[in-house]
């Protein structure tokens, strides 16, 4: 099989790639922002290329990707692996889950950390021999090197033109708990619609930050939407005051450069353990070392004095911004709860007190499709370039 050169124009949802020693790191963050805020937690999760495709067209028979996985674990906090799917011609053809890699092993107890080592991972795939589309989905919740691409027959990129979706939300968008990289919820959505997606879902990360706001009024899109409230509560990073602001503002800059791009606010997800009760968040020591970790809020209930968020709080203040917003005929609004509510929540608990199932993940995917893509969905006013 022949190497192909891994260029930009294979590549689909990130900001851009960065020679390493092995070979290439592909990057959902632009160079200046992790320049101005190299934050641990964020570049953490922006090198995690939830929602980045490698896509080409090829008469291929046989094909290998060659990756190198960076993660860290938790002892007594076990969870699975990254993985990479394929699809071809739109259908799923593999689901490989990642092996070796290196990987920092942390002690949620003492907090030391242990770095291993292990050897690279190859992907094998066999193709049908005809001119078909390949879309390559990366992991979401482990960072990688790609090493190589070998195939037995040419690669081109595939020229066709779809709609772009640009999406920012919390670890929640970018997948948390999702088994595989296609099933995260915006990838599912993508996936029904026929969208190409650009994943800004950053874990613990979501904070209406300018730069985030800057990076979307500067990017092309077709449709755009905007997921906050969870972590701003989780962290208890901000107050009402500075709060309602900040989701203007982070508004007001996107619309810089998307004047009449469709705009969709998303209020935050059904979450018990902060529905009434304010951050910051934690880890539940006793839950520590058994087979599932979750999380609680540490904030007193029902303490919203001096503007202490809660989710509830936090859904009032989106309402009201909208509200305040009616010059602009194309922002809408989904009631996260109308994505995944307390009924729901009953029904496909949050295992870990925060972060949706598999099968949540599913539900909330197709119901943002059907309410946003489908017929009289809010954000099919777009102009949807021809495919």
């Amino acid at each position: 099989m022949n190497e192909t050169s891994l260029t930009p124009d294979l590549f689909h949802g990130l900001a851009e790639l960065e020679s390493t020693a092995r070979g290439l790191t592909p990057h959902r963050l632009p160079a200046w922002v992790r320049r101005q805020f190299p934050d641990g937690q964020l570049m953490s999760m922006e090198a995690q290329p939830s929602g980045v495709r490698i896509v080409f067209r090829t008469a291929a028979t046989a094909l290998e990707l060659v990756t190198h996985a960076k993660r860290v674990a938790y002892r007594g906090a076990d969870r699975p692996r990254g993985g990479i799917d394929t699809f071809v011609d739109g259908v799923r053809a593999s689901s490989d889950e990642l092996t070796g890699g290196d990987v920092l092993e942390v002690d949620l107890l003492t907090g030391a950390m242990t770095p291993h080592g292990g050897p690279d991972h190859t992907t094998r795939l066999t193709l049908p021999g005809r001119d078909a589309r390949v879309e390559i989905w990366l992991p979401h919740n482990e960072s990688i090197e790609i090493i190589a691409l070998r195939a037995d027959a040419p690669l081109r990129p595939d020229i066709r033109i779809r709609p772009t979706w640009i999406h920012y939300g919390s670890s929640i968008s970018q997948g948390s708990n999702a088994i595989m990289p296609s099933e995260i919820w915006p990838a599912i959505a993508a996936r029904s619609a026929d969208v190409d997606l650009r994943n800004l879902g950053f874990g613990g990360s979501a904070f209406v930050d300018p730069f985030i706001a800057r990076l979307i009024r500067d990017t092309p899109a077709n449709l755009i939407s905007v997921k906050i409230g969870i972590n701003v509560v989780n962290l208890d990073a901000m107050r009402l005051r500075t709060f309602v602001p900040a989701v203007h503002g982070f508004l007001d800059t996107i619309r810089d450069g998307h004047p009449d791009t469709p705009l969709l606010l998303i209020s935050p997800l059904f979450a018990g353990i902060h529905e009434d009760t304010p951050g910051p968040g934690a880890i539940d020591p006793a839950s520590i070392g058994s087979d599932q970790v979750r999380f609680i809020a540490t904030g007193t209930r029902g303490d919203t004095a001096n503007g202490r968020l809660t989710l509830r709080v936090v859904r009032e203040a989106l309402h009201d911004v909208v509200g305040r917003r009616t010059d602009d005929a194309n922002l809408h609004f989904i009631e996260g709860t109308d994505l995944y509510g307390e009924e729901d929540a009953a029904a496909l608990p949050l295992l870990d007190g925060l972060h949706p199932s598999p099968e949540a993940h599913r539900l909330i995917g197709e119901r943002f499709s059907e309410r946003v893509f489908g017929p009289g969905g809010s954000l099919r006013q777009a102009p949807w370039p021809s495919r």
